[in-house]
């Protein structure tokens, strides 16, 4: 496959990714702040909507294996964009039915969008180099897209929450462009396979596979490490460091850094292994959550190099695991039901992460804009998360040798 053809592929994930960073980072911020909505309330209704989220996904990867991969990624693109743009702009009144009802639309259409567009790369990828290719570009166009999201509300407006209303009229035209790409320059693979099992038996075959246990394993405590401090990112950087008007360009150099280190892991990877590689990421993260929990007032320039650090291991953690996956999910025949699973545990971090941080959090006495319960923030966003990657890394160290696949 030509290099143009791969990044034809990749395009799609930016606007996916463009959405994404809203819907996981500024949404808990902005809904505590134009709708003065508790922490324990957004946490639950968070909570709430992201498990109904993740509990479709294995239905949706077993409907993939079963649908034309462009067919069902094309129709969930309409909900998805529809939803957003009403998340980012609630009514004055009825604000959490109104969170909760955009979040299940919003949630429904990219969950299938996604588990299609994963599992479409796994078909038209040849072996495992190409898989690794064609997951980098993906992830390296979603960078793109997080970096654009990540940018723009400072630039659409004076006032964030302003600007991140704003931001969700940007995405349908540019969804439009990139599904054209993407539609128009890749082609749909080779024939999907007869799947006639039903969904619970698809899914036991899934679990039947040692190695993607293993590796759902690691993926699991490396997810939650990384699920804390972006769900946290924005109160930590107004509180903490107390430098609010640095959100922006910090997460745009977060992903700026991932972006521009997927090439250097791909290549890396080849030459010494996709685990052994990956577990180098994992110790730089380690590395630099141990360096944002020594951070005060004022240490802006300190974690704009933690930023960095962490955006590079980033990069590793985007492409190699979902690498792996493909391997896996083609080596079953069920690409889809394994991306399902796949996706459904990525989102089970994220839901745990919301639900269970932030009402930690306002137990512990922390209050977004004040001063108490500093130190319980400081701890939930890199102490925590640290104790996670170690464990995940261990883990990798582990099974290593198990997780290394060619095809």
């Amino acid at each position: 496959m030509t290099t143009s053809r791969i990044l034809s592929y990749g395009a799609l994930g930016l606007p996916l990714a463009f959405a994404a960073l809203p819907i996981y980072v500024h949404v808990p911020r902005f809904y505590a702040d134009i709708a003065g909505m508790e922490l324990a309330v957004l946490g639950t209704i968070l909570l709430g909507a992201r498990l109904l989220d993740a509990g479709i996904d294995p239905w949706l990867g077993w409907l993939a294996d079963r649908l034309p991969r462009r067919a069902m990624l094309a129709v969930s693109l309409l909900p998805f964009a529809l939803g957003f743009v009403a998340l980012l702009n609630p009514p004055a009144q009825g604000a959490g039915w109104w969170l909760l009802g955009s979040l299940a639309l919003t949630y429904v259409g990219f969950s299938a969008a996604t588990v299609a567009y994963q599992a479409w790369g796994a078909d038209i990828g040849v072996d495992s180099a190409l898989r690794t290719r064609l997951t980098a570009a993906r992830e390296g166009f979603g960078l793109l897209g997080v970096v654009l999201a990540a940018a723009l509300p400072a630039l659409l407006a004076a006032e964030m929450t302003e600007g991140i209303g704003r931001l969700s009229w940007v995405l349908p035209p540019l969804l439009l462009v990139a599904a054209a790409t993407t539609f128009a320059r890749v082609g749909a693979g080779a024939p999907l396979p007869a799947a006639n099992a039903p969904l619970w038996p698809s899914l036991r075959r899934v679990f039947a596979d040692p190695a993607f246990r293993r590796l759902l394993a690691v993926f699991v405590a490396n997810g939650i490490a990384a699920a804390l401090p972006a769900t946290l990112f924005l109160f930590f950087v107004a509180d903490v460091l107390q430098a609010e008007s640095a959100s922006g360009w910090l997460l745009a150099l977060y992903f700026v850094a991932g972006a521009a280190s997927l090439p250097l892991w791909v290549r890396l990877s080849a030459a010494y292994g996709r685990s052994m590689v990956w577990l180098a990421a994992m110790l730089l993260a380690m590395l630099a959550f141990a360096g944002a929990s020594l951070l005060g007032p004022g240490d802006v320039l300190p974690f704009a190099l933690i930023c960095v650090a962490s955006g590079l291991a980033l990069g590793a953690d985007l492409a190699l695991p979902a690498a792996i996956a493909a391997d896996l999910g083609e080596r079953q025949g069920q690409a889809g039901a394994c991306f399902g699973v796949w996706n459904f545990v990525a989102k089970l971090n994220l839901a745990l992460a919301a639900g269970l941080a932030l009402p930690l959090l306002g137990q512990l006495d922390y209050v977004p804009g004040g001063t108490g319960g500093l130190p319980a923030l400081t701890f939930t966003y890199a102490l925590l998360p640290l104790a996670f990657k170690a464990l995940a890394a261990g883990l990798l160290w582990r099974w290593r040798h198990s997780l290394e696949l060619s095809s």
